[in-house]
């Protein structure tokens, strides 16, 4: 079996989310940034029928709205399995370096596929990678800016400035899952008592 692309990755999340046909997720790679791992929106079907032919899904043609019939495909056990492995993968300096966009695009499906505790974990592992990383990058800029053009000290400054906008937002969003956490088991919480009349 061929490796699995970022593409393919990609199609397995969104149809882990929600079994979907062709149309429908070349839509979603069209209309949002999700088209950045899609050299075209032509390579969608290929990617489909390169997963489907080594298992990974499946598909059933339904009836839709109108005269047009539709392929669906949804997840098999193989295909979750693979997708749960690439999820499950840790974070790598290689990664921080070349690009945040396969980091991000896993944390995207991770909550849905892996629960709550693995997004947070999955967060807080970006945090430590990019605390070891970003120290590095301002001292190389402060002893070398002296010697760099003026475009490339103010290139490096905003690439600087963009992981730690990155940084600041793996703080926000660790907060917001302890947020929604604590809101969650107070709910649960009260719906307990009510279902047992308010006895302890």
């Amino acid at each position: 079996m061929q490796p699995v692309s970022i593409l393919g990755y990609a199609l397995l999340g969104l149809i882990h989310q929600k079994p979907s046909s062709g149309y429908d997720l070349r839509k979603t790679f069209t209309e949002t940034a999700m088209g950045s791992f899609s050299n075209s929106p032509g390579a969608i079907y290929p990617a489909l029928a390169r997963l489907e032919k080594h298992g990974s899904i499946a598909s059933d043609v339904k009836d839709s709205a109108g005269l047009r019939r539709r392929r669906v495909y949804r997840l098999t056990a193989s295909g979750e399995r693979e997708l749960k492995k690439w999820l499950s993968q840790p974070i790598t300096r290689d990664e921080i370096i070349r690009g945040m966009g396969e980091v991000m695009l896993r944390f995207a499906f991770m909550e849905h596929a892996l629960g709550i505790e693995a997004s947070i974990a999955f967060l807080r592992k970006l945090g430590v990678e990019l605390s070891a990383y970003v120290p590095g990058l301002k001292q190389y800029l402060q002893e070398n800016a002296s010697q760099m053009p003026l475009s490339g000290m103010l290139a490096l400054d905003s690439g600087i400035r963009n992981y730690q906008a990155l940084q600041q937002w793996v703080e926000y969003a660790i907060q917001t899952y302890g947020a929604a956490v604590t809101d969650n088991s107070k709910s649960s919480t009260k719906s307990n008592n009510k279902s047992s009349g308010g006895k302890l």
